[in-house]
């Protein structure tokens, strides 16, 4: 008998045979002969490599994405229209207690409140009081007048035909709108008022409405959202200029961030 660690190169028609199979037909001979004799011509067998799905993915999300452009390019203003249109939130004017007009853009939300007040909607307008900015307190030192943002309002509301009397404020600062709206709610308990209009600028609307709404849930008062018309902002041209893509960008930024922190 022959030695089995002892075997010989095969010869003549095996060795032929042996180099006329492929060896990916010696090895779909079935696994148990794979087990036996891992080895072909000398050579280890080594294993088929698995097919990547890449290419087929890829080849999707390209297609996807080609779509997903042609659909942009065709339904892009509709689109970009309601992202600016989901910002706003308008509720019917009626009488009220209290206008409230929120600081961030006293201009334009200012003429609005006065417009309000002077159609009779509400006989008071409430007036934030904005955290002082950095290097207020040493021209104060040198005795250098720099007004408030809330005294600018109140003088501006003035001359619009709001008397001072009617101008209310707090001498508590505020740094959001949560802060804002905070102080507000605080306020009106103390008056026992049961309604609100409030007036801000169209793309904030929504986020103070869902504030006050959250603050004033067990309070029973009215809240009536009024977006400033003579705010630069409009939800079917927003992306045509610097100015309205940054409002847009930063208050959607601002809002996801308030879902998280004070809605959810």
């Amino acid at each position: 008998m022959m030695d089995p660690g002892n075997q010989q190169e095969p010869t003549g028609f095996s060795k032929w045979m042996k180099e006329l199979i492929p060896t990916e037909e010696i090895q779909g001979e079935g696994s148990e002969k794979m087990q036996k004799d891992p080895y072909v011509n000398n050579r280890p067998i080594e294993p088929e490599a698995k097919k990547s799905n890449w290419p087929r993915i890829s080849k999707w999300i390209v297609f996807l994405l080609v779509i997903a452009l042609i659909l942009l390019s065709h339904y892009r203003a509709p689109i970009l229209t309601y992202i600016g249109n989901y910002l706003i939130v308008k509720q019917p004017l009626e009488n009220a207690d209290l206008i409230v007009c929120m600081a961030g853009e006293p201009v334009a939300r200012g003429l609005a409140a006065a417009e309000l007040y002077k159609n009779g909607l509400a006989p008071r307008v409430f007036i934030a009081r904005k955290e002082l900015p950095d290097g207020y307190e040493d021209l104060k030192e040198r005795k250098i007048h720099y007004p408030e943002t809330r005294d600018l309002l109140i003088m501006m509301l003035q001359g619009l035909g709001v008397p001072r009397s009617a101008c209310l404020t707090s001498d508590h600062f505020v740094g959001s709108t949560f802060e804002e709206a905070k102080m507000v709610r605080d306020y009106v308990r103390g008056q026992g008022y049961r309604s609100l209009i409030i007036v801000t600028s169209p793309y904030h609307t929504r986020r103070t409405w869902l504030t006050f709404k959250k603050l004033f849930e067990k309070d029973g008062v009215k809240i009536i959202m009024m977006p400033s018309h003579y705010s630069g902002f409009r939800p079917d041209d927003w992306w045509k200029t610097n100015k309205g893509i940054k409002e847009l960008i930063i208050e959607y930024q601002k809002l996801i961030y308030y879902t998280i922190k004070y809605f959810m």
